[in-house]
């Protein structure tokens, strides 16, 4: 599918023309890239800072006001990127941060906007905080993970899951304690509890916003706290993909608390002009999307609206309540749609049939272009990209497809290196 579809519809919806005295964010065409796939700039393999910089023309033709980066601080990318060892950092197989300044400089200069991706929720256990906290029981940045005793000897401390399979804990034989990983074993969590660890991370955003990054996208945002008393979670019948018990997240997911730090963090990014705070909020109820923005506004300006773009059929009944409640049930808020992104199968397969692929492609650029709604694009969609999967599991490298084979193959198949389909 011609890029072209996608400027010419955000042109004629006037977001291509004379500058609006609204904030930038509404109406904006936001388009994220996953670094290491985009473009190669010097045959290592692997794409970089100066490899998306020599892509930005291309960018500003597909009608982008802002691109979303997906991580590039220093990592041992365990989850490619998403298990951060330093957040004020460039990791080096993406270059150095004289190149990212120029990134951000070449952008600005075409009035594109920058957003960093920020995992709040965990760490790299390669992170000095954590090697820290692991080194002793007594050491002061214990407290700045989740630590706890088993239930008894080779006993978790409950029955908490980790998304990624099996128990959310992991005993270490040093301190004889149980640390809780809601992703990875190597992504612990954090302490929200703790406020040293909520000024460090406001700390860390100021010097971004410092250096003029226009925003965050906040990874696993409604995951920052967990119930203190550590009950269970209450089973449901049947498996999951990894072989473990199915059961809710109830007390490891969207936790009152999470609004308090939202506001914390609202009030950080407000002390610098034109930001935007956008949340990775997968959320079942409109209701709760709606508290996401905040009861004064206070919160986040744009959580993501995942009920229209993960219907994950063609039924035009269910688009319409989807998009009619985003039009009516969020106080006026704007919302924000989105299809397609790193961690799903492209739109071009879940919607597709095999036969009207390119025209069901142009009908998903319609419903998200032409909504009263910001946009949310993935590198390759203006061009109908396709979803690869490995056929292999030796070609795997995503370490659900690793825990999940073959039933879940992963996420290798939508973060390609950018071609068109077929």
């Amino acid at each position: 599918m011609s890029r072209s579809v996608f400027a010419l519809l955000f042109s004629a919806l006037g977001c291509l023309g004379a500058p609006s005295p609204e904030p930038w964010w509404k109406h904006a065409l936001i388009y994220e890239i996953y670094p290491r796939s985009f473009q190669d700039s010097d045959g290592s393999g692997i794409g970089n800072l100066q490899g998306i910089a020599q892509r930005l023309d291309y960018v500003q033709s597909v009608g982008v006001n802002a691109v979303w980066l997906s991580p590039i601080y220093p990592s041992p990318q365990v989850d490619f990127g998403y298990d951060i060892s330093d957040y004020q950092a460039i990791d080096p197989q993406y270059g150095t941060m004289a190149d990212f300044d120029r990134l951000l400089r070449a952008a600005h200069q075409r009035s594109i906007r920058v957003i960093m991706d920020l995992v709040l929720n965990h760490s790299s256990d390669k992170h000095k905080w954590f090697i820290e906290s692991k080194s002793s029981r007594a050491n002061p940045k214990r407290d700045w993970y989740i630590w706890r005793d088993g239930k008894g000897p080779g006993q978790p401390p409950n029955n908490w899951q980790s998304d990624f399979g099996h128990s959310a804990w992991k005993f270490d034989p040093l301190t004889g304690q149980w640390y809780y990983h809601k992703f990875y074993a190597e992504q612990p969590d954090l302490n929200w509890r703790n406020p040293a660890v909520r000024k460090a991370m406001y700390d860390m955003i100021r010097f971004w916003l410092r250096k003029g990054v226009d925003g965050f996208r906040l990874d696993a945002i409604t995951t920052l706290f967990e119930d203190p008393n550590l009950a269970d979670e209450p089973l449901r019948p049947g498996t999951n993909a990894y072989g473990d018990p199915n059961m809710g997240e109830t007390l490891t997911n969207n936790l009152p608390e999470v609004h308090d730090v939202l506001r914390e963090l609202r009030k950080v990014a407000d002390e610098f002009p034109d930001r935007v705070l956008i949340g990775e909020t997968y959320l079942a109820r409109v209701a709760d999307l709606r508290k996401m923005y905040g009861d004064r506004n206070d919160e986040l300006q744009l959580p993501m609206d995942t009920q229209v773009g993960f219907i994950n059929k063609l039924d035009v009944g269910l688009f319409r309540a989807k998009i009619a409640e985003a039009e009516t049930q969020l106080d006026g808020n704007m919302p924000l749609f989105v299809f397609d992104n790193h961690d799903n199968t492209r739109s071009w397969d879940r919607y597709g049939d095999g036969k009207n692929n390119d025209a069901i492609a142009r009908l998903i650029a319609t419903v998200l272009l032409a909504s009263r709604s910001v946009a949310m694009m993935y590198y390759g969609q203006e061009i109908g990209m396709a979803t690869t999967p490995p056929t292999r599991k030796e070609d795997v490298k995503d370490p659900v497809g690793l825990t999940g084979w073959p039933k879940d193959k992963g996420r290798d198949g939508e973060r390609t290196p950018i071609a068109p389909s077929g």
